[in-house]
């Protein structure tokens, strides 16, 4: 669904995303083109129509935060990145993305391991399953 939203508001709920809460003050400040607090509202209060955000109260007003769906959402944003900038293609995808990274967490590579022997079929030995 995100794919079909405007582009401000897919803006605004992939900022709201990244900092997991935010203000229409902080939503604004993280904007690439500022708009006006008023406007800001009308697309967070858009997105909260369409189900995507959510907001509650906070200290000093109210605070918003996108839908608990960030697993779906994030599978789904990925698939479409892994299609457009990688031919389809997770390996490369995966290469790259560990290209960014300075070192890996041993928690982190372990985590990789398993996945990349669930996904291959690989058991502990190293043999295909």
């Amino acid at each position: 669904m995100i794919e079909t939203l405007p582009r401000r508001e897919r803006e605004v709920f992939e900022i709201l995303c990244r900092l997991g809460e935010g203000s229409t003050a902080a939503v604004r400040d993280a904007l690439a083109d500022p708009l006006s607090d008023s406007a800001v509202r009308t697309l967070l209060n858009r997105l909260e129509a369409k189900g995507l955000v959510e907001r509650a109260p906070a200290t000093g007003g109210v605070a918003y935060r996108p839908v608990p769906r960030s697993e779906a959402l994030a599978d789904s944003a990925l698939r479409k990145m892994v299609d457009t900038f990688f031919a389809g293609s997770a390996a490369s995808a995966a290469t790259a993305l560990l290209g960014l990274a300075r070192k890996l967490k041993p928690e982190e590579a372990a985590a990789l391991r398993r996945a990349i022997d669930e996904a291959g079929g690989v058991d502990d030995r190293g043999d295909e399953a």
